[in-house]
């Protein structure tokens, strides 16, 4: 799976000129919480909605609303966007962007192709995918796998699932003593019986749902 299989084509943007109130307006008014910032069509900031609220007067201050509504009216995009972006391209696997999100600790990433943004991927879209990866929405059997580090064990598992279907396939680690755990979804004719048949290929089933 690719971040262009996921991805929100052509996402809103604003330019760096662009008022903040406007800014915020856009973000209400489209439910977003970042606004991706071109200039000359190639992306050059991102401005997020805590980005546009921190510029923002607190609600102690003594200005006026009258003052308050002119320091906002001359405030711009470019006053308050983050200038170093983290992006990814359209080409990237789905998990080097959930990677990045986690390491660089934001929500969201611009998509960008010869320095031209053309999409925005998000926490939101991560999620949509991880539930695709897990064939959640099909139904069948969850099976939980601990495997011997052992060569051919995957045949061993891909032998049991006949007559059924195993549509998804997951590894999550490792478990005790080195042994790696591995996710099924078994759906179709016989998912409820997969894991006594894997069972008799010697593999040891810790969860079944």
């Amino acid at each position: 799976m690719l971040v262009r299989d996921w991805m929100t084509h052509d996402p809103q943007t604003v330019s760096a000129t662009t008022p903040v109130l406007e800014a915020m307006q856009r973000l209400r008014e489209g439910g977003f919480r970042r606004l991706p910032v071109v200039q000359e069509d190639r992306l050059v900031g991102i401005v997020t909605d805590r980005d546009l609220k921190e510029a923002t007067p607190s609600k102690a201050t003594t200005l006026s609303i009258y003052e308050l509504n002119y320091l906002l009216s001359k405030l711009l995009v470019r006053d308050v966007m983050v200038a170093s972006v983290i992006t990814v391209q359209p080409e990237d696997p789905i998990e080097h962007a959930a990677l990045l999100m986690e390491e660089h600790r934001v929500s969201g990433l611009p998509v960008v192709t010869g320095g031209a943004i053309v999409g925005i991927v998000t926490i939101t879209d991560l999620l949509r995918a991880f539930v695709g990866f897990l064939g959640l929405r099909e139904g069948g059997v969850r099976v939980t796998l601990e495997l011997p580090d052992a060569p051919g064990v995957l045949a061993r598992v891909a032998t049991a699932g006949p007559p059924s279907n195993i549509i998804a396939v997951v590894a999550t680690g490792k478990g005790t003593g080195g042994r790696g755990r591995m996710v099924l979804r078994v759906v179709g004719e016989g998912a409820e019986g997969f894991a006594e048949r894997v069972r008799d290929h010697d593999i040891s089933v810790l969860d079944v749902r």
